[in-house]
């Protein structure tokens, strides 16, 4: 297969992976690997169940509360200050990255 027909054949495929995985802007740099890996050394999960009961998930998107990317980081940043998690702000970028896709979805 020649170069032109590889290209072809690829890039449409990887347009669509670039598509399915749009996120907004505000985590263009986000690590999704590591903002996923502290989700879970931090217990992030366990600690929304303890506090909304259920799987945690009621946490995300309450009413009217986070509705932008921007607030959605911040309140992200409020968790690493009141519990002390000591992340590093890029840390708290690919955190917020991955709520984002997973839950909050802003474009």
């Amino acid at each position: 297969m020649n170069f032109i027909k590889f290209l072809m054949v690829v890039s449409p495929a990887v347009a669509f992976t670039g598509a399915a995985l749009a996120q907004h802007a505000f985590f263009k740099e986000a690590d999704y690997k590591l903002g996923e890996k502290l989700i879970a050394e931090n217990k992030c999960v366990a600690c929304h169940v303890s506090k909304v009961g259920g799987d945690g998930s009621a946490m995300y998107k309450p009413q009217g509360r986070i509705n932008t990317a921007g607030f959605l980081r911040g309140m992200v940043e409020q968790c690493n200050s009141q519990l002390n998690l000591g992340m590093f702000p890029e840390e708290v970028t690919s955190v917020a990255a991955v709520l984002n896709r997973d839950h909050y979805k802003f474009k």
